[in-house]
Order: structure tokens, then sequence, then C-alpha cells
């Protein structure tokens, strides 16, 4: 029974959700609220992005199920729908924007009463109550400043409540103890004034109004600035057009994108963007599709060819049958990993998540401590420094910017890769690569074209060079290898009949056998025409010449006679010399691997300047090769194609994938460079070292910040230089902490990869 359940379980869907998130202030809220949705039964993951306010959930259960946890744990939200993400990201502009504006006008509110009342301090007036005059004008102001705690302020109660019944603490409940005691022990001056000594007779209702105010400002500054991070979705979603041109029944119609079908024939016109993915049936043009591979050179479609909805065509007037609609695009795809990437967690970003959930506790705990130390041993009036010093301690400590520090880097650093063709999957394949310090590249279509051409026919024992080219192609057409590919290729361009294939043999390690028009033919290395006892004479010799030069040598023998050598060659990229330069002067331990025969692959590693390299490698001894460097201690990423090399890019720190813009989706891998350029790896490492770097930087400020601030605020340095915080620069500095952090986080936004 309870495998019968366990197989259920894991045959049920897993289908992916985000809710909008209102009511979480800080980094603590983060833990809370993942947990809450993770006891929910069915759910698999949830991962929240602080900086987005949205939470990330996989699994087989209903959005109804996830907003009832997170309403018990104390927040609100309300599902996106199913809406297509350009709808769900106006829609939670618009929402953010309404947000602002109700946050200027909170703020508004708060300092009309606290700037006055702070100039008045300032220059000289009393803030303190000793007459009835005094104590009926201070009744007033009080009064106000209730009514800017319950039209400013209240979000910051609701929310310290539901915390409270919650038995938890946040950024709330620091604002709200604060404020809230401030207020209370200055009415009780108003009221009874005679119950604390006359020196102690202030009234704090500034400092009440004033941090209310300078946290909403905060607050609302931080949301505008935390919006220019989606800017990569944005342009993301902004490459799918609204509109496309689609001919049904001889007519050409404009219908609107979701109503077209697979299979239906689309016109594109010069200048239009590609509306959804296809094949093209009619007609050449350029497609320039830099915005989605980072590649800049527009590239030559013809018929056959794959076409990406978002890319533009440049030239001529194509047709195209539609392939892949929706969800299923290419575009679509990349947008929803740029999304789930900005939403997962490196692991120095879960360890800020985990202090954050201990800080709000460790704050209260010091602000109490700090109140009874200067009720104890401060001088008089000692209630009042009690209360100054405790409300100081809440405020400063709210760990705001320790909660964006991550989560605002990671959208952007992910963004901006995305922006030069780089896909990452998950925060901390993000993390890691800016740690790498081996890097094995496949050579073939990696290093090279990947798509090899016949450049050498050296024939022997009278045969001509039309019976090999015939004999050897139909030998090989039914081989998907690219070197296979390559020969039959080269008799199409001779325009070369090719024969049926019988008893087809690979022999692994060598080569193939079969018979083709009765008679029997061998195609392969140097072994297997040893193992055959076929005499080479001196053709070993030119084999090794040709292979000095790059090209990969292949004995061709007919009937137990040697027939041919056939050299196949795959062009080096015309970039790779440069990009290894690039990883290499980044520290990283650059390896070769490949199937190739030794000659070849150090042909090509000389010409590119590697110096280690492995050659004749099968498919299954490439994640060996990694596992062996791992063993020397170095993190590895591997780089390959993603077909035989799937085992080696899932057993890498790092496995990064050659696609193509059409095929992102390669499960073993961890980053997808969309173009087949090296330097996108090199773009990749640069971006992650970045991000890593602005982590860093954000955390420390954050950690410092707090460090240093709580220390001050409980009045450490009272005795020294008879310095105490005022309650209010502690509302400003905690407030404008957070747009610092996002801030520095903004400026990944102007990093730029150097080719």
């Amino acid at each position: 029974m309870k495998e019968s359940t366990l197989q259920h379980k894991q045959e049920a869907p897993n289908i992916q959700q985000e809710l909008i998130i209102e009511g979480a202030g800080c980094a603590s809220c983060v833990n809370k609220i993942e947990g809450a949705l993770n006891k929910v039964s069915g759910v698999t993951r949830a991962e929240m992005n602080f900086a987005q306010r949205t939470v990330s959930v996989s699994g087989n259960v209903i959005s109804d199920e996830l907003i009832k946890a997170i309403e018990q744990a104390g927040y609100n939200a309300k599902s996106t729908g199913a809406e297509s993400d350009g709808k769900a990201l106006d829609e939670k502009e618009k929402a953010d924007f309404a947000y602002y504006k109700k946050l200027i006008r909170e703020m508004a509110i708060a300092l009309a009463l606290g700037i006055p009342l702070m100039i008045y301090g300032l220059f000289g007036g009393a803030m303190t109550v000793s007459t009835t005059n005094e104590q009926l004008v201070w009744l007033v102001v009080g009064l106000l400043t209730l009514v800017v705690m319950f039209f400013s302020g209240k979000h910051f109660y609701v929310a310290a409540w539901k915390s409270f019944k919650n038995h938890s603490a946040n950024m709330d409940t620091l604002i709200a103890l604060g404020t809230g005691t401030a207020w209370f022990y200055s009415m009780m001056v108003v009221f009874i004034p005679e119950a604390v000594p006359e020196m102690a007779r202030h009234v704090y209702f500034e400092a009440t109004a004033m941090i209310i105010g300078l946290i909403n400002l905060g607050l609302a500054l931080e949301l505008k600035a935390r919006g220019r991070t989606s800017e990569a979705i944005k342009r993301l979603i902004g490459l799918q057009p609204k509109t496309a041109r689609v001919i049904r029944d001889n007519q050409e119609l404009d219908i609107a994108i979701e109503q077209v079908l697979l299979n239906d024939i689309v016109r594109v016109r010069p200048g239009e963007k590609v509306s959804v993915d296809g094949e093209v049936t009619e007609g050449r043009t350029a497609i320039d599709e830099s915005m989605l591979t980072g590649e800049p050179m527009p590239v030559e479609k013809s018929k056959g060819d794959s076409i990406v909805a978002g890319t533009i065509n440049k030239t001529g007037s194509i047709l195209f049958k539609v392939t892949r609609v929706g969800k299923d695009t290419a575009l679509a795809q990349i947008i929803g990993m740029v999304k789930q990437a900005q939403n997962s967690k490196p692991s120095i970003g879960r360890l800020a998540d985990v202090i954050a959930a201990y800080f709000v506790p460790a704050v209260m705990i010091i602000a109490v401590t700090s109140a009874l130390a200067w009720l104890n041993f401060g001088p008089e009036p000692a209630i009042a420094f009690a209360i100054v010093s405790a409300t100081t301690v809440l405020i400063i400590a709210c760990p705001c910017a320790l909660g964006l520090a991550t989560p605002m880097s990671v959208m952007v650093g992910v963004g901006k890769a995305a922006e030069a063709g780089v896909l990452i999957r998950n925060g901390e394949a993000l993390q890691t690569a800016s740690k790498i310090t081996a890097m094995i590249l496949d050579k073939t279509g990696t290093i090279t074209l990947g798509a090899p051409k016949v450049t050498d026919v050296v024939l022997a024992n009278n045969f001509s060079e039309q019976d090999v080219i015939q004999l050897a192609a139909s030998l090989e057409s039914g081989s998907e290898h690219p070197l296979a590919l390559a020969i039959v290729e080269s008799a199409q361009e001779r325009g070369i009949a090719l024969s049926k294939v019988n008893q087809f043999t690979a022999i692994a390690g060598q080569g193939v056998e079969a018979t083709v028009n009765g008679k029997q033919l061998l195609f392969g290395n140097e072994k297997l025409m040893h193992e055959h006892g076929i005499s080479l004479d001196d053709y070993v010799g030119k084999a090794q010449q040709l292979a000095s030069d790059a090209k990969t040598p292949m004995y061709f023998a007919v009937d137990n006679q040697f027939a041919a050598l056939i050299a196949v060659a795959d062009p080096i990229k015309s970039d790779s010399i440069t990009a290894i330069k690039r990883l290499q002067n980044m520290g990283i331990r650059i390896v070769m691997l490949t199937g190739d025969n030794r000659d070849t692959a150090k042909a090509v590693a000389n010409k590119v300047g590697i110096k280690e390299f492995f050659a004749e490698v099968l498919p299954e001894e490439k994640s060996k090769k990694v596992q062996a460097l791992q063993i020397e201690g170095e993190l590895v990423g591997m780089t390959g194609d993603g077909i035989n090399d799937a085992p080696a890019l899932a057993m890498a720190n790092v496995g990064f994938a050659i696609g193509t813009g059409t095929d992102i989706a390669i499960e073993s891998a961890d980053i997808t460079l969309m173009r087949g350029s090296l330097h996108g790896l090199a773009d990749a490492i640069a971006v992650s070292k970045a991000t890593l770097r602005n982590i860093k930087q954000n955390l420390f400020g954050a950690f410092i910040y707090n460090v240093a601030g709580i220390p001050v605020a409980a009045g450490v340095l009272y005795p020294f230089f008879g310095l105490l915080l005022s309650p209010v620069i502690a509302g400003a500095a905690m407030a404008f902490s957070s747009l610092t952090v996002v801030t520095n986080a903004n400026r990944l936004r102007f990093f730029k990869t150097k080719e």
C-alpha cells in the first residue's frame, strides 16, 4: 500500500505556480513563508524571491491551499493565475506602482508632522511637559501622531500583530515596538508627568512620526529601484509579437498570437519579428538572433532551417511552418529559465536567510538588555535613556538590507547573462561558476564547428575517387556521426547515388564494416586494418602527416584490399583561440577531450593554445576525466554539446551546454550557451564572478551596518564620548541602507563583458 501511494505521488503532475506575497518585510519572512509552503501536502519545492516579493512553488497542489498556508503564516498572497508572462508582469507593475504611490502618500502625511516637530526641537523648542498648557499642546500633538501611526504606519502594526499571533517576529515587529514604545512613553509623560522624574519628561512624538515617514520613503525608493532589476525579463517578453500573418484558405490573415496553431503557414516580411517557432518552407533571408543568442551577425536562413520567435527578419520575405507555440516556444522556455534562476538562491543567500531568522529575536533581546542596563546603571533621566536606546536598537537593526543583498544581485546577474545569450539554471550554478579552477572542453562542436568536410582522398591500388566516395558514403549513410555525415555530404555534392547497405556492424573503438554492392567494406582506424591483416604500406606516414594538419585520417578497404585514405577536417571556430585565451587569463586550467586520434587532437590543441589534452576518449570515459580532475582538488567546469557529453556535464561541478537558441533545455547542463562561441563561456564566468562580488559587497554592507549600528544605538559610546544615537537618525539610516543595497545591485546592469 505504501509503495502504491509513493508511486502515485511521484507520478502526480509537477505544476509550477507563482504567487505574489504581501506583507513580507525582511529576510526572516523568507524562511517562514518557504517553511509554511513546504509543509503543504503535494508541494515539492518552494523558493521565495524576496526582492520581487514573489514565491515560486512546484508540486501538485491548488493555489488556494498555498494562499491559505501563507495567510496562516501571517502574510497575504495572490496567484498570478494562468496569465501570460507579459500580462502577469504588467499586473505586477501596476500593483507596484499603486503601492509606490500609497507609500509616498503615507510618507508625506508622516513627515508633514515629523519635520516641523524636529525643526522645533532643533531650534531650542521645549520638548518637555511641565505645565498644564504644555500638557494640552502635547496631547494634541500626540493625537495627531496617533493619526499618523494609523494612516501611515498601519501596515507595520497589522503585520507585527499577525507575526505575534504566529509566534514569530520580523522587521515590522521591530518598527512597531520601537515607534509604539516611543509614543506610549510620550503619552504617559503627557497624562501623568509626575510619574516620571522631571528630567525625564521628554516627549518623542517627532521620533515616531519621522521614523514612520522615513521608513515609508525608504520602502518607496527601494520599490522603484527594484523595478529596474526586471528589465531582462521585460526585454525578453517584449520580443514576442502580438500578432502573426497566417495563410489560411489561400488568404493572408493578421491574427492574435494566441490563435496561431501548429502547422500553420506564416509569412514574415523584412523588418518584422518572427511570431512563433517554425521551419522555413519558402524563401531565403537573414535573421537577427542577437537578442536571444548575443550573436551580433545575422544568420542566413533558407528552406528547412529553424527560426525562433522574437528574432527579426532582416532581408527577404519568407514562409514558415509553425512547429511550436505558446509556452513551448524557445523564447517562452528562455523566459521560464531566467525567472526560475532569478527565484533560486545560491548557498551564500540561504546563509543570509538563516541568519536573519535568528537575527530579529536576538535584536529584541539586545533592546531589552540595553534598556535594563540604562535603567540600572545609566545617569538621570535613566528611564528616558532606556526608552531612547531600546527604540533606537529596534529601529536600526531591521534586517531589510540583509534580505535584499542576495536576490537583488542574482536577479540582475541572471538577467545580464541572458542578454549575453547565457542561460543560468539556478543560483547555485551562478555561484559555483565563479570559483571554477579547471575547464574541460569537448573538441567537436565546441572548439571546432562540428560540421566536418572531406578535405583529402588519397587513393591506393588503382581505385578511383568516384568509386571510393560512392562506397564509403553508402557505408556511412545510416550513421549520424559527424565524420560520416561529411562523407555523405561529399557524395551528395558530387551528385553520386548511394547504394543499399547490408550486414552493417559497428566495431567499438575501431570503425565499421558492411557489405555494399556485394563488396566487403572496412572503414576506420589503423587498428581495424591490422585486425583484418590489411597492408597499409607507407600510407600510415601519410595519415600522420594529415593528422598533424588537424585533419582526421580514416582507412578504407574493399574486399580486404586497402583502397584509400580519406581525411576529414572539422574547422576550428574563428573565435575559439581568443575565447580560450580569455579563460586562461582568468587563471582557469584548460583541458581538451576528444574521441579523435592523438595526432589530430594535438594539432587542434596546438592551434588553440591548449597544453593539456586527452585523445581517443570514449563517451563513457569523459565523466571519469572530470572525476580525475576533481580528485586533484580542482573545481571542474565541463563544456560540450549535451549529447555524448551528458554524463560528463552532470558529473562536473558546473556543466556548460553549447546550444543553438532553439534547443535550450539540455537537462544535464547547469548553464546553456545559446550561441556556439566559447566567448559565451567566458562571459558566463565573468558575469558569475561579478555577481558573486556584488552579493559579497551587499552582504558586507548589510552585516557591517547592523553589527556596527546596534552597539552605538545601545549606547556603548555614551560613557566615552557622550554620544547616543537618535531614533530618527536610526530610522533614516535603516531605510536608506536598503536603498544602498538595491543601488549597488543595479550597478551590475552596467557590467560589460570584454571579448
